[in-house]
Parts: C-alpha cells; sequence; structure tokens
C-alpha cells in the first residue's frame, strides 16, 4: 500500500518491442515458441539430472539450478511480453511493475552468481584435481547455491527499494516490453541522478566483478593446460567450452545495459532480449550438445519412459 501511496501513477503503460501491427503478430509467434522451448529445454535439463544417477557431480548439480533459474527469470517477462503482442492496451499496475522489476533483477542476479561458482568448480575441476572431491562437496556446494540466491536477493531488494521510493506523476509510458530500473527513471517526477550512479554502481560492480572472477578463472584454467596432452587439452575445452558461451551470450549484452546510465532506451529493450529470453533458450542446447554424459542420461530416461508404458 505504502509503494502506491508515494506515487500518483496507479499503472504503466508498456510500449513493447515494435508499434507495428503486422510485427507484433510475428513477434507473437516467434516468442512463444522461443518460450515454449525455455520451459521445455531447461525443465527436461532439471529432470534429467534429479533423475540420474549417473549426473551426482558437483558440475551438474549446478548446471540443474542454472536450467531452474532460467524457467524462472524468462518467466517473469516472457508471458507478459507475449500476451500484450495481442492487445492493443499494454498496460501494468504500479505493484505489478515493481514485482516485475524485482524478479528480473532477483533470478538476473542469481544466474550471474551461478555462473561465477559453475567457473569455480571447472578450476577446481581442472587445476586441482586431486583436492576435487574434498574441496567440493555437497555442503559446500549447497552453501554456494544458497549465497548465489541471497546475493541475488540482496541486489533484487536494493534496486527495487531504490525504485519504489520515487514519485511517479505522470507520464506512464515506458519504452521497453518489461518494468526495470532505468526506463522507470526517466519517469520519475524528481532528479534520479543519484538514484541512476547507486544503480549503475550496483548493478555493475557485481557484473563487472563476476565477469572479472570468471576471466581470471579461465585465464588459470588455460595457463594450467600448457602441461597437459592433446587429449587433456580437448577434455578440458569441452566442458569448459559450454561455460564459456554461456558467460559471453549471458554477460555481454547484460553488462551493457547495466554497466551505464541508459541513453537510448529503444536501444536497450532490443538488447535485452539476448539476456531475458535468447540466453535461457540456448543454455539447455550449449550444455547437452557438447556433453556426452547428459545426452546418454537423457537417452536412458526417454527408454525407461517408454520401458514402462
Amino acid at each position: 500500500m505504502t509503494m502506491e501511496n508515494s506515487s500518483n501513477v496507479k499503472e504503466f503503460i508498456l510500449l513493447g518491442l515494435s508499434v507495428n501491427q503486422g510485427e507484433q503478430k510475428i513477434c507473437f509467434v516467434l516468442f512463444l515458441l522461443f518460450y515454449m522451448i525455455i520451459v521445455a529445454g531447461n525443465l527436461l535439463i532439471v529432470i534429467t539430472v534429479t533423475s540420474s544417477q549417473g549426473l551426482s557431480s558437483p558440475m551438474y548439480f549446478f548446471l540443474c539450478y542454472l536450467s531452474f533459474v532460467d524457467i524462472c527469470y524468462s518467466s517473469v517477462t516472457a508471458p507478459k511480453m507475449i500476451a500484450d503482442f495481442l492487445v492493443a492496451n499494454k498496460t501494468i499496475s504500479f505493484v505489478g511493475c515493481i514485482a516485475q522489476l524485482f524478479g528480473v533483477h532477483f533470478f538476473g542476479c542469481t544466474e550471474i552468481f551461478i555462473l561465477t561458482v559453475m567457473a569455480y568448480d571447472r578450476y577446481v575441476a581442472i587445476c586441482r584435481p586431486l583436492h576435487y572431491t574434498s574441496l567440493m562437496t555437497r555442503r559446500v556446494c549447497g552453501q554456494m547455491v544458497l549465497g548465489s540466491w541471497v546475493g541475488g536477493f540482496m541486489h533484487s531488494m536494493a534496486q527495487t527499494l531504490l525504485t519504489t521510493r520515487l514519485p511517479f506523476c505522470g507520464p506512464n509510458k515506458i519504452d521497453h516490453y518489461f518494468c526495470d530500473v532505468h526506463p522507470l527513471l526517466r519517469l520519475a517526477c524528481t532528479d534520479t541522478f543519484a538514484v541512476g550512479v547507486i544503480v549503475v554502481a550496483n548493478s555493475g560492480m557485481i557484473a563487472l566483478s563476476c565477469f572479472f572472477i570468471l576471466v581470471v578463472s579461465y585465464m588459470v584454467i588455460l595457463g594450467s593446460l600448457r602441461s597437459q596432452t592433446s587429449e587433456g587439452w580437448r577434455k578440458a575445452l569441452s566442458t569448459c567450452g559450454s561455460h564459456i558461451t554461456v558467460v559471453i551470450l549471458f554477460f555481454g549484452p547484460c553488462t551493457f545495459t547495466y554497466i551505464r546510465p541508459s541513453s537510448n532506451l529503444a536501444e536497450d529493450k532490443r538488447v535485452a532480449v539476448f539476456y531475458t529470453i535468447i540466453t535461457p533458450m540456448l543454455n539447455p542446447l550449449i550444455y547437452t550438445l557438447r556433453n556426452e554424459e547428459v545426452k546418454s542420461a537423457m537417452r536412458k530416461l526417454r527408454s525407461r519412459k517408454v520401458g514402462s508404458e
């Protein structure tokens, strides 16, 4: 209730990705297909990892949580965006808008932390193989995932509280397909420079520090592979290749959006499609196509299902 009392605006209008009717119909079909692939692909990974005894290593434990976060992350924005392609009046309530803002930053930041934890896991597996089982115990892995969720929650609360304290007295049109910090700062009827700096510093610090850890961990991994045989090189790169691809696809657009004060919202919302839709959709494909263990577990799961029918 206090959120609404601080503002005259009771709802916002999302302008979406396109105003062209023909383009919106094409986008509806396209993004509905994308969202179905995201949910089906990531759910398949969660089911495969949780029901296969052969996929009990920390790498798959983290992959399972990454897939779960991807489903949640895309579900915060995609269903609303898809529905809005079919309606002329693309409104969202003030409370709904703030809830969407919280969800985007909560699941997005959690994903950043889980990707960073996965890089640490690969570093220990390749650079300290003899200590791997003692360092990456089930308890430690659980604590790392819990830390990722808590970190995501703390970041999201900071972004959300800073935004909800701003007064909104009109206009109420958001040049985006979901509620995010930068578009909302543009609509606040007060000077938002200080809040904008804090928001960028908060997001930027997390994105840059995690990206730095990722880059350093992979540089150390590549450095340690110099003494390896060609077979060792191939095996290590095959396990790290998938993760590096996902990191580039997710961190590139994400860093572009949140590391700087927003100057072009139309550009921002096109870039946002990559980290809210494209990356969660590609994650299952990247991790399964390059991983024989996951493919084998999926085949066993399918044969088990067929055998039980």
